[in-house]
């Protein structure tokens, strides 16, 4: 970058952050109006705040009275359905007595955000102390939403976890500043998922608050896994979030100069700060009655139940996203272990495939072992990912993936034909077209029932539901199951701060084991295997390849080593390097049900010229 440029541009944002940042006594001024406003009143005296009553809850209470120090037990409830994992957590939400702690990345008001923060606010009102933590990226990161938000009650605080420009809404501007000039910081995120009920249940995973995590998208939604727990296991848990709750990195939503802003202008006109009401949905109030229901609850949620034993909950820490503090990932250090430990398979679903070197290292030990451990991936094709730029670089080291590191890699299709979900019944009420039409108010600017603007990232040669897979999770040996946050990616591993259980119980991990091999299926997922060529001309194409791959920036060979097979349905489930596969399979191209334009161009390019992206992907 021309160095004048980079001046100009860092004098500009200086210029525009010391503009905006107000003085410490303004400050001090909205954080005492703020905490003057706060309401007080209860919506009830009752000594549990009139929870709702649960099964749930007599899990985790059974959960805990069978526990001894040496003897831990613990339930948990896989949550493969997005319908059920948002009906988890409104019905915890309803049933908490004492305390609620809520950690997540995203959280936008569609209409299951809507109806999470609804439930969150009158627990609030009935008495529970209500602990919401957001990364301020993405976070309910409208100024004036966070300043009604910091007034609401004095059972709710809400908490922004390293905000840009110490601000609640970061311009492009400055975004663009941020990463040119303190990339590291404005990189450090915080990735982890968590909700807590009263120490006594959770919900860890992968999921954020938004439509398309539960399957209520409009036209793309994620496949996605969470797993809700009871047991000794959950009091680490809150040890984990008040780290990052204490954390110098974390600033109340009150003192943002945004939102400062916002509160100060509000005393001045002595505005209304309460928070706007909005009409449900048939489709929220549906789910809205049925949370209320614990027969209707467990009827869904008990067919994935299990009683486990011990569980492992490895979480970063905010010490990760301090200078040199790599051997404080956590996350990463239990994941790369549990890799080298294994004996003979490991089953790994994520959506996004740039290994990292430490990921390269241990999967290369794994494979120089006389007795190799098989490894089977299942990720997004470049027509089901959310990310096309990181799909381009996993595109690039689709050789090293096959050929060294083992990978028997299954890419999802964007219309998967038998997955875990239930979209269609999710929206089914009322189509796009219709919801467009309807009169649903907006809150601060945002209709709750968009979609933004990246909900087809590449365009497809066909219309329709689209779906891209978010699971984050792993099965070890048949016996060991992984679920969390964590992805497959440098960030994973050098910038976001991770989470995520470990369960070590056969049962369990059969039952996660069959959920991501239904993903792999051939109506689901097509194969990715060494393209057909003549012997010879395959040498010399390897060979060309691999030299390409090692240049640091530049790939300049034009035919990959892999393309995608889509398996005929007459044959076995088999592998590349079955003998039977060329039989089995037809070659569909690199970039199946895609439409080739600019950005199956630009997928091209970045996979030629995107090397140095790598660790921000």
């Amino acid at each position: 970058m021309n160095r004048a440029f980079a001046l100009t541009v860092a004098l500009a944002i200086s210029a525009i952050s010391a503009c905006s940042s107000l003085p410490e006594k303004q400050k001090q001024a909205a954080r005492d109006f703020a905490e003057a406003r706060k309401d007080s009143r209860l919506s009830c005296a009752a000594a549990d705040h009139c929870a709702l009553a649960s099964p749930l809850r007599a899990l985790a209470e059974q959960a805990a009275a069978n526990s001894a120090a040496d003897a831990e037990k613990h339930t948990v409830i896989l949550l493969d359905q997005g319908h059920d994992a948002l009906l988890a957590r409104l019905h915890m939400i309803e049933s908490a007595k004492h305390s609620i702690e809520m950690q997540v990345f995203i959280f936008d008001l569609d209409e299951s955000g809507t109806l999470i923060l609804d439930a969150l606010v009158r627990a609030a009102r009935r008495g529970v102390k209500v602990r919401l933590l957001l990364d301020q990226l993405y976070g309910l990161s409208r100024p004036e939403l966070q300043a009604r938000l910091a007034v609401l009650h004095r059972n709710f605080e809400l908490r922004l976890y390293s905000p840009m420009f110490d601000q609640a809404k970061t311009s492009k501007a400055e975004f663009f500043a941020g990463i040119l000039f303190e990339f590291k910081h404005i990189n450090s995120r915080m990735h982890t998922k968590l909700l807590l009920v009263d120490d006594r249940m959770a919900i860890v995973g992968g999921r954020n608050i938004q439509d398309r995590y539960f399957d209520w998208g409009l036209s793309y939604n994620y496949r996605d896994r969470d797993v809700w727990v009871a047991g000794p296991v959950t009091r680490k848990m809150r040890d984990n979030f008040n780290a990052f709750w204490l954390s110098d990195r974390t600033a109340a939503a009150s003192q943002l100069d945004d939102v400062a802003t916002v509160l100060l202008q509000a005393q001045a006109s002595d505005a209304d700060l309460s928070l706007p009401s909005r009409p449900y949905s048939e489709r929220m109030h549906a789910l809205a009655l049925m949370v209320q229901d614990g027969s209707k609850v467990m009827e869904a949620l008990s067919v994935y139940l299990n009683q486990v034993g011990y569980i492992g909950f490895y979480a970063d820490l905010p010490e990760k996203h301090e200078e040199e503090a790599s051997s404080r990932a956590r996350a990463s250090n239990a994941v790369y272990q549990i890799i080298s430990d294994a004996q003979h398979t490991v089953m790994l679903q994520t959506p996004y495939l740039v290994m990292s070197r430490m990921a390269r290292q241990t999967f290369r030990g794994i494979q120089k072992r006389p007795n190799p451990v098989r490894v089977w991936v299942s990720t997004n094709s470049l027509a089901s990912t959310d990310a096309f730029p990181v799909y381009a670089l996993s595109h690039k080291y689709k050789r090293l993936y096959l050929k060294e590191l083992g990978f028997r890699i299954y890419e999802f299709k964007p219309f998967p034909e038998t997955a875990f979900m239930r979209v269609g019944q999710s929206i089914g009420w009322m189509d796009k077209q219709e919801l467009e039409a309807t009169d649903m108010p907006t809150l601060f600017g945002y209709a709750g029932y968009a979609e933004p603007d990246d909900a087809e990232p590449v365009p497809l040669r066909k219309q329709g539901m689209r779906v891209g897979l978010h699971a984050k999770s792993m099965v070890v040996d048949d016996r060991l199951a992984v679920i969390g946050s964590h992805n497959f990616d440098p960030r994973s591993d050098d910038y976001n701060t991770e989470s995520m259980l470990v369960i070590d119980d056969a049962a369990f991990a059969g039952r996660l084991s069959a959920s991501i091999r239904q993903d792999m299926r051939l109506e689901n997922a097509w194969i990715i295997a060494p393209r057909e060529s003549m012997p010879a001309l395959a040498d010399f194409n390897y060979t060309m390849g691999k030299l390409s791959e090692q240049l640091p920036v530049f790939d300049i060979w034009p035919w990959p080593y892999a393309t995608s097979y889509q398996l005929k349905p007459e044959c076995p489930a088999v592998t590349y390097d079955d003998p039977r596969f060329a039989a089995c399979s037809t070659p569909v191209g690199d970039f199946p049900e895609v439409n080739m334009s600019m950005k199956a161009i630009y997928t091209r390019i970045i996979t030629a010229f995107g090397a140095g992206l790598e660790p921000i992907l």
